[in-house]
């Protein structure tokens, strides 16, 4: 009897000791998927239209967000989904009605062919020209010039 108590022990360990590993592991590889690094963000021009595009990224525990967008001139603009007025609040971010996009914090519109033409006020942050690299195919942003843009996203940026 003592001897089939101590072997049901022993299995009951060796089976605790197995699922905690397999919890470990599943828990090391999905941790490893959410966690992508952050890199450049890469825009095909040929994709960009009169509808904004979202490029979400994550710098640490910041989510932030870039868009672009052609204007009626046919230039691609781009520029950081957050506004100087109004960041700070989880709402200070911009979705498009028409050819406006619109705050959604302060309800404050703004045309599409003003993105990247102006800085400060409520409208979305511009990343200039010189500020991004651009050859015939594609728009790239750096991820140093994202990383040191962080600051312009609070923690919780769109969370409402």
């Amino acid at each position: 009897m003592k001897k089939s108590r101590k072997l049901n022990f022993t299995i009951i360990a060796a089976i605790i000791v197995v699922l905690t590993g397999i919890f470990i592991f599943k828990f090391a590889i999905n941790d490893s998927k959410n966690s992508v690094e952050l890199a450049d963000i890469v825009i095909s021009k040929s994709q960009i239209t009169d509808k904004v595009t979202f490029y979400p990224v994550k710098v640490g525990k910041t989510n932030m967000e870039v868009l672009a967008v052609k204007a009626s001139d046919g230039t691609i603009r781009t520029a950081f989904n957050t506004c100087q007025v109004c960041n700070g609040s989880p709402r200070a971010y911009y979705k498009q009605e028409g050819d406006t996009i619109v705050c959604q914090n302060c309800g404050n519109r703004f045309s599409l062919d003003m993105i990247e033409q102006q800085r400060g006020g409520c409208n979305p942050i511009p990343i200039y020209r010189e500020n991004r690299n651009e050859d015939a195919e594609n728009i790239i942003i750096s991820k140093e010039l994202i990383e040191n843009n962080k600051g312009l996203f609070t923690a919780n940026w769109k969370t409402k």
